[in-house]
């Protein structure tokens, strides 16, 4: 991520439209979907500045890991649940966890086939995965030159890394589905105008709270269904009996 534009995130991540519905939309899918039991313990992987840790702690015991030291405050009072370093084999924690957490991770990892087995290889027996990344090459524009992106992903592309990895999916729905034309035509005007790759600002307070409302109410009347386009994917699931710590 841009360095500036990691300087800015924590303001963007609590009054953006998007970071205020993605929010919303992952806090209510845990809740559906959490065993009779709770999650118990959960890791945050790429967790920053740990900001979605409130949201987390009404469903366990929370943790994360973050590579760089930069982005978490001294005065973060989850600063001590955080581990600083890479996610990859160096990374021992001393326990496994009921739900690992990826939220727009894996689209800034080379190899994300490594990441995504390194995260399964953390679960408990049964434990469950949560993965958000952005959705369709189609829609790529400067923003995901800002935000250092390899890639971004469809069903059928992501589906070929989980069975690499050792991932059995259970759910796999793309979100934000009318951002898709909105993007697809921002692409376009890059493509012809050419671009620079600009931080993202906080649109104006009433737009802003519409926006929301819109991606509320499009998750509440067709989230349920499975509509072929978005801007993001969603994918949940565990190791299968062949992969991960199974």
């Amino acid at each position: 991520m841009d360095p500036e534009f990691s300087q800015r995130y924590r303001e963007l991540y609590e009054r953006h439209w998007w970071f205020r519905a993605r929010e919303e939309l992952i806090v209510k899918f845990l809740r559906r979907n959490q065993p009779p039991g709770g999650w118990g313990t959960i890791l945050d992987v790429g967790c920053g500045d740990g900001l979605f840790f409130r949201e987390l702690t009404q469903f366990g015991d929370v943790e994360g890991i973050e590579v760089s030291a930069d982005v978490i405050s001294p005065d973060n009072p989850y600063r001590d649940r955080i581990h600083i370093g890479p996610f990859d084999k160096t990374f021992q924690p001393g326990k496994k966890y009921s739900l690992v957490l990826m939220l727009d991770v894996l689209e800034h990892l080379a190899e994300p086939v490594e990441a995504l087995r390194n995260a399964l290889s953390h679960l408990q027996p049964h434990g469950c995965l949560l993965i958000t990344v952005p959705a369709f090459k189609a829609l790529w524009t400067s923003h995901d030159e800002l935000n250092y992106h390899f890639t971004r992903y469809t069903r059928a592309t992501f589906s070929q890394v989980a069975e690499k990895a050792g991932m059995r999916t259970a759910v796999s729905r793309y979100l934000f589905y009318w951002l898709f034309p909105v993007k697809l035509a921002v692409r376009g005007k890059e493509r012809l105008f050419g671009s620079t790759p600009r931080i993202p600002g906080i649109p104006p307070s009433g737009l802003n709270r519409m926006l929301y409302w819109v991606s509320r109410l499009e998750e509440e009347l067709l989230g349920r269904f499975p509509v072929p386009l978005g801007s993001s994917l969603l994918i949940f699931g565990r190791a299968s009996s062949n992969g991960g710590n199974q």
